[in-house]
Order: structure tokens, then sequence, then C-alpha cells
């Protein structure tokens, strides 16, 4: 057989039966092999970003890779961003990369690059084929790593001519290797700390905000006096009714100080210890107290079932259910639109099972809140911060749970770096009702503005504004073949949003909205934030409360 037909069963071996393509000549015997596999699904994407974000998606709801087939390194440099976001996730993805024919490289093609630079920075394991008799191997290799705890991304650079050469043989998959287990003696001095009655906080990341380590640890909290606390952006979070609540760490550094503030102990269970997001003059880059300090439970290395049971053994707290959530929807919103009648209208719509992809920036910042006893469902966010994940991530999760709704709650801003995605909703007839909340503005950035110390005339604030001209994201949505509305009263999204709900989709709702951070609202917020430190730990409590539930 040929290399590519050997490359193709050896991941239908593998399990892996999806593939995200944005393919050119190099991979075209990749592509036509597909007509012989209708087991394995290719999912054509029109732009390589969301292609990654969509493998991302798909990796985080079913835990196992999907593969991208990227086009040269200029294809796979057009991948980076949702790579790098993934990479964050800790999603299992496999990347095929085609390449020139070995014997054209040394020629300097006009697409010849350094494929292999392009991807270090977000890959594990990186292997060019060298031959038509190594290639089966080397894509078993690629799931293999991928799957190793943790997950992670593997991208295999495949030239031309091992794709098309015959003599291709399929070998087996080897036994996935086993996680390292987490250090008896770490786990007995966490419970004797725990024991202690210090004043102590788990803070859950990766795996430990899934059902159901979500429930177990919840149950470790409550018999031992502690708190629970998940990191800012969390790769997938089991939330709503039947669920135990757990705030999230806020994402201005002032705010997450103030959730910190008073503790005792911090132990890290698969995350790292909170930092700020961005650097800022006179302020500390490290979040942690200085009179607080940092343990680790769970590293991002080990198995998570032995290290709880051994934990849960030792605490003797064994087969108890912890506090979850009652359902209790908020009312649905009147009157002109907002960005938080937006999440409110969420909240109390939201069907069971539901998976949110939350990239709404400022316009999302009450949708914890309203949202938190809403129906079980899951949560996934922006793990790496380079927006443009939201559209894709949805087509990822869609495909990967095609009996589950997904909501893709996006800023405009954010939304235009991946539109082609709504493309592939509809070619796929992919469940998703894509909100995008049209505020005219990269809110976030006007208020970063001022936070850096940077005064910005008006040069500086046109570059922070995207009005002129304006976005029409209705126009855009059905020219994609996306059934798309406008609205701008709470009455019409919950007419649209009741519509899309009982739908399947792929569906697009345009809500006009204001900033949620505009006027003296934003004059005022870099003030009120760099006071939290000065006033009473209370005082400053309950203004987190009231900006950020």
């Amino acid at each position: 057989m040929r290399g590519a037909e050997a490359m193709i069963q050896t991941l239908l071996q593998a399990g892996v039966d999806v593939c995200f393509t944005n393919p050119g000549t190099s991979e075209m015997h990749f592509v036509a092999a597909l007509d012989q596999y209708p087991q394995m699904r290719a999912v054509l994407t029109l732009f390589e970003g969301v292609a990654s974000g969509a493998a991302d998606g798909y990796a985080r709801m079913l835990g196992k890779p999907a593969a991208t087939l990227l086009h040269l390194g200029c294809g796979l440099g057009n991948a980076l961003a949702n790579l790098h976001n993934a990479r964050k996730a800790r999603s299992p993805i496999i990347n095929i990369v085609g390449e020139h024919a070995t014997y054209h490289v040394p020629l300097n093609a006009q697409l010849q690059s350094d494929i292999s630079t392009v991807a270090r920075n977000v890959s594990r394991w990186i292997r060019t084929v060298e031959s038509v008799g190594r290639i089966s191997a080397d894509v078993a290799e690629a799931f293999s790593v991928s799957m190793a705890t943790p997950h992670s991304i593997a991208t295999l650079i495949v030239p031309a001519d091992t794709t098309w050469a015959m003599d291709a043989e399929v070998v087996s998959i080897p036994p996935l290797p086993l996680p390292q287990s987490a250090d008896t003696r770490r786990i007995d001095e966490i419970a004797q700390l725990l024991k202690s009655g210090a004043r102590t906080t788990l803070l859950l990341g990766g795996r430990a905000l899934q059902e159901p380590w979500l429930s177990r640890l919840a149950v470790i909290a409550e018999q031992t006096g502690s708190s629970l606390l998940a990191e800012v952006f969390p790769a997938r979070m089991s939330r709503g009714a039947g669920i135990p609540p757990v705030p999230r760490l806020a994402y201005f550094a002032e705010m997450a100080s103030v959730q910190l503030s008073g503790i005792e102990h911090l132990i890290r269970v698969d995350c790292p210890a909170p930092v700020s997001f961005f650097a800022y003059p006179d302020k500390k880059s490290e979040l942690v107290p200085e009179c607080c300090k940092v343990h680790t439970l769970l590293d991002e290395h080990e198995a998570i079932d032995t290290c709880i049971a051994a934990l849960e053994q030792i605490l003797g707290c064994m087969h108890q259910e912890p506090m979850r959530m009652v359902l209790a929807r908020p009312k649905l919103p009147r009157g002109k639109l907002t960005a938080e009648k937006v999440c409110k209208a969420i909240g109390a719509l939201l069907p069971e099972h539901a998976i949110i992809v939350d990239e709404a920036q400022t316009s999302g910042v009450m949708l914890p809140f309203y949202t938190a006893a809403s129906p079980e469902h899951d949560l996934l966010t922006l793990t790496g911060g380079a927006i443009g994940q939201g559209l894709p991530v949805a087509v990822g999760a869609a495909i990967a749970c095609p009996d589950r709704p997904v909501l893709a709650l996006v800023g405009d801003g954010a939304a235009m770096y991946t539109p082609q995605a709504l493309w592939t909703m509809a070619r796929e007839h992919l469940n998703i009702t894509s909100i995008i909340f049209n505020n005219a503005s990269y809110s976030i950035l006007n208020v970063e503005l001022q936070r850096v110390g940077a005064s910005g005339g008006q040069k500086a604030l046109d570059q922070l504004r995207i009005d002129a001209p304006a976005l029409d994201f209705l126009q855009l949505g059905r020219s994609m073949g996306i059934h798309s509305q406008r609205v701008d009263t709470a009455e019409d999204l919950i007419k649209a949003l009741e519509f899309c709900l009982a739908n399947p989709g792929p569906h697009l709702i345009e809500a006009m909205v204001p900033p949620a951070l505009a006027g003296i609202k934003l004059r005022l917020l870099p003030h009120l934030l760099r006071s939290l430190s000065k006033i009473p730990l209370p005082m400053a409590r309950f203004i987190k409360q009231k900006i950020a539930p």
C-alpha cells in the first residue's frame, strides 16, 4: 500500500477517526486515500486556525486526539495561535504537516520553510518521516506521545514522496504509557496539613475541574474546612445544578489577590501557582501572598485517580457526597439589551448537558454568576489567551458530542479572527448557536491601556475601536450559510435563543450591546482596582463580588 493509506489505517487503529483538514499539493495522496476509509471523518476548514482550534475542542470533550492536516510550514504557522491555546489546555492533537518531497527540499522552492522551527513552540514531539517504511511507526508514536500524561501536541512532518511511495506496512499501536504515581509521602503531608485547621485552599485546574474528580475534591474540602478555587481559564469545567460550586480565580490580578488574601496554605491540584496575566509597572507578577505557602497535591504528569483515592483513604472520606448546586434559573431579562442581560438569558434558558464555549471577553463577566445554578453543563474557556478560539473550539466540541447543544459566546473582535469556522459549522450541519457580542470595541484593551500606566490620545484610542466601518455579523453569518438574527432587546434575544435551542443549528445571534465597561465605569475601574489592596479585606471582597461575581 501507499504511505498515505498506511497513515490513515494506523490512525484508525489508534482510535483517531476525525481529521480537520486544510490541505495543499503536498497532501494530495493523503486526501485521495480518504476515499478508501469511510470511517475516517474528514472535516474541511477554510483556515488552519479553525482546524487547530477544532482539534482542541474535540480533544477537550473526548480526551483523545483528532488529527489536523496542514500544508507545509505556512499552513502550520496559520494554525499556531490555537495550537498555543491547545497546548495550555493540554489537549492531545496529532498534527500531520505535509512537506515537499525529499529531493525537492534542497531546491528552496517558494513554499520551502523550516517546519520544525515553526512547530517547536507548541509541540512536545516533532518527527520528520524519513522513509515510507517508517511512516506507520511514526504515526503510532505520534499517537502515543499525544496521549501520554499530560496530553500534548505531536507534530509529524510528512514529505510528499513518503505518502505516494509503495510498500508501506501498518504497525501495531504500542500500549500507552501509564501516568506516574504521585508521591505517597507528599500525599500524606497534604492530608496532615488539611487536618491541621490552618486556612487552606485547594486550587483546582485541568482534570480536577471535571467530574467525578471535582465532587471528590469538594468532599475533601468540606471534610477538612478548606476552600476551593478554580484556575482562571479552565480547559473544561463541570458546572451547574448537581455539581459542587467552585469559584474561578479572577482575571484581574488585583481581584485575584483579594480572593487569595488571608490564605495560609495554597495546594495546587493539576495546575500551576497563579500569576498575573501580564506584567504591570510597580505590581507583583506572582499572586500568592508572601505569607502563604504553596504545596503540590497533583502535578500534570501524575495519575489523578490514585492520588485522590489515597488522600480520601487517609482522611476517611470515601463514598461521601458533597454539597451540590440546586437548580435555580435567573428570571428572564427585559428591555434594551446589555451584555449582562445576554448572560442572564443564557442562564434562564440553558438546556441540560449543554457545552458553553466562552470567549465573550468583558461581555461575559456576569456569565459565571447567571449560569452557576443552571442545568449541568461543561464550560470551555480561552486557556492560552490567544483570541480567535471560541468559534473553532465550538466546531470541535460539536463534532465530539453531536447529541449535546453547543453555545459559542464570542466577542466581536475575537470573532473576526476565525469567522471561517461559521462555514464549517454550516457544511457539517453542527448543532451550534453562536452568540456574537457586538459592542464595536476591543473593550478589554481600553481597561488595559490604563492599567499599564499608559495615557492614550485619539490615535491610541482609535487602535481599540472597531466601529468604523461597523462589523455586520448578520450578513457575515448568512453569507456562510448560517441561519442568523440580529437582536437589540432582551425580548428579541429570548425569542431568538428559544428558536435556536428548539431547532438544531447551526445558528448565529448578533447581540447588539454597549461595552460592558464604558464611560465612568471604564474611567473608575483602574482606580478601583488599585484601591483594593488598601481597603479592609471584607470591603475589597464585596467590591470584587459586585464587579466580577
